[in-house]
């Protein structure tokens, strides 16, 4: 369960936060949702999907970490083993809290403090002497920022797929070194036939809005399908 609540000096001062990457600090999940605006970044390292919200049935990007429930093969004893970490990772334990639809109030941080990188006593400070942010809840603000816009853009991204009917669903069977299978389901991709029959007018119209570039890297990703697969054989040899 999570205990969201709106960060402030008074309350949340002694509070510190747990940095590095494992499975005790809640990192060891199958994928993580992405935005366009990150594409570049994450396609260097993961392949890019799409799945649906089990809550809403809206669809979002994700970066696959793994092939099941609570696999990260990303996930070493030392950290993590990639160039790069999913923005939505990097975030935890904050959140942009938000009103709900006519609100215009602005945007706030806030803490889930049941999370594992909550503690009292080990990690990275919120707040210097004076009670003033420091350096590294600061960083975090400024990445809070970057996600909640990279999330609004991500949403038209979507709606856009959506219209030109870009996205289809994808089904992976893998047979691994060890003689196990898995199969991959509730996933889609960018349906590349339909995309390389869109008229100009309709591409002009993907990159003025700055969706061409993150559907190419979301179908260039797809080749890093190989490592993920490389990285769980190594994992039972």
């Amino acid at each position: 369960m999570s205990k969201f609540e709106t960060l402030n000096t008074e309350e949340h001062r002694q509070l510190r936060i747990k940095t590095g990457y494992s499975a005790a600090l809640g990192d060891a999940v199958m994928f993580a949702m992405t935005f366009p605006v990150e594409f570049r970044d994450i396609q260097s390292c993961y392949p890019i999907l799409f799945t649906k919200d089990p809550n809403t049935g809206g669809f979002f990007a994700a970066a696959l970490l793994g092939f099941e429930t609570e696999q990260n093969l990303f996930l070493k004893d030392d950290g993590w083993d990639a160039a790069y970490v999913p923005a939505l990772i990097q975030r935890q334990p904050f959140l942009i809290a938000t009103g709900g639809e006519g609100d215009d109030k602005p945007p706030m941080v806030s803490l889930d403090l049941d999370h594992p990188r909550v503690s009292h006593d080990e990690g990275e400070a919120l707040f210097d002497s004076e009670g003033e942010p420091s350096e590294f809840l600061n960083q975090k603000i400024a990445l809070l920022d970057k996600l909640h816009r990279g999330l609004q853009h991500g949403n038209g991204f979507i709606d856009t797929l959506l219209k030109h009917e870009l996205l289809e669903q994808i089904t992976l069977d893998i047979a691994f070194n060890d003689g196990s299978k898995q199969t991959l389901q509730g996933f889609y991709c960018i349906a590349e036939e339909r995309l390389y029959q869109l008229k100009g007018d309709v591409l002009e119209s993907l990159n003025q809005a700055g969706y061409l570039q993150p559907i190419f890297m979301a179908v260039a990703s797809l080749s890093r399908t190989r490592d993920l697969i490389e990285r769980r054989n190594r994992l039972r040899v």
